[in-house]
């Protein structure tokens, strides 16, 4: 199995800037796509940024020229430097990893989630 652990959130101001991680372990073989995603009540959770494990980037036109995702290979993990928030950015950010396992399976895993709360 592959664990995924997000850090970082918490409570700031708007206009103020946040750094998310996410850390995979487990029986990691490698790892393709990585991606943030948030969710707020009431609504669907919905894709923030990605990045492959070559480097490109897409983005959430809600938070392009704010946001930058980031990744450290070596490390297994996922960034997301969150930069000129808004009060709309409040949300559970989650961690999405999907690559193969030891086992050469397939795995697409999930975090439990960090909150992230912008006040205003």
């Amino acid at each position: 199995q592959v664990h995924l652990v997000e850090s970082g959130g918490g409570l700031v101001q708007a206009g103020g800037s946040l750094r998310l991680s996410c850390v995979a372990s487990g029986r990691v073989l490698s790892i393709n796509a990585m991606s943030w995603y948030r969710q707020t009540p009431g609504k669907l959770r919905e894709l923030v940024a990605e990045i492959t494990s070559g480097g490109s980037t897409n983005y959430a036109d809600s938070v392009k020229g704010r946001f930058t995702i980031s990744r450290d290979n070596a490390k297994n993990t996922v960034y997301l430097e969150m930069n000129s928030l808004k009060p709309e950015d409040t949300g559970v950010y989650y961690c999405k990893a999907a690559g193969f396992g030891r086992d050469y399976r397939l795995y697409d895993s999930w975090g439990l989630g960090t909150q992230v709360t912008v006040s205003s």
